[in-house]
């Protein structure tokens, strides 16, 4: 069976901040990775999750990984919510807000800051919120815990917290491993470290470190 992965990006990016770790993961596990970009802030969930979809068919590969940054982890299993029967093996989530955002709530509750988010975030952790992992996919979450970032300019965050999302945050239940590191938000796309348990959980299904505590519930 061959393997592939596809890496997905966050809210207002475009890939090319991944593209040191989609060389990380190709060089160690020999799949071919590719970027699926999508619009952010000017598209709405149900239209980007089709395009993901379709993305992800297109592939040559008979069985595709996903790595995802942090909005991009939710629409990833907004996806799977929708279309269960993918050929998706397993899913690495870094400093996803799995379960909401309150410094993205915050940011709503201003008028510009509608308009700042977006579409898909705002309908993807507000409008229809994942309440658990239960997707047959495997899925886990390496969250960030060096708090530095522009969720902390927005509002106090509860540590630990990466600087934009905390821990709790990405602790949807369900999951198949959870772990923190010590990097914050935009770090987590960066850290080799980071890219070696991404790696190490795609292949195994586990992380080689322990994983946080209050995931095992």
């Amino acid at each position: 069976m061959t393997a592939s992965i596809v890496a997905i990006h966050g809210l207002w990016m475009n890939g090319m901040e991944m593209a040191l770790l989609r060389r990380r993961l190709r060089d160690t596990l020999g799949w071919a990775c590719s970027q699926f970009s999508y619009r952010s802030v000017g598209c709405g969930l149900a239209h980007n999750v089709d395009r993901l979809k379709q993305f992800i068919d297109a592939q040559p590969a008979d069985q595709v990984h996903i790595v995802a940054h942090s909005l991009g982890g939710v629409l990833a299993l907004q996806m799977l919510l929708k279309y269960p029967d993918t050929k998706v093996g397993r899913v690495v989530c870094l400093g996803s807000p799995l379960l909401g955002s309150r410094a993205a709530s915050r940011l709503l509750s201003r008028g510009w800051g509608r308009q700042l988010i977006g579409r898909t975030l705002r309908e993807a952790l507000f409008d229809h919120p994942l309440g658990r992992c239960d997707a047959a996919t495997e899925v886990a979450v390496i969250a960030g815990t060096t708090s530095f970032g522009l969720g902390r300019l927005i509002m106090r965050l509860d540590h630990p917290n990466d600087g934009v999302v905390t821990s709790a945050e990405t602790q949807l239940p369900g999951l198949a491993g959870h772990i923190e590191m010590r990097v914050n938000h935009f770090g987590l796309v960066l850290s080799s470290a980071v890219a070696e348990q991404g790696a190490h959980f795609l292949r195994t299904g586990r992380f080689s470190v322990p994983q946080t505590l209050s995931s095992r519930t």
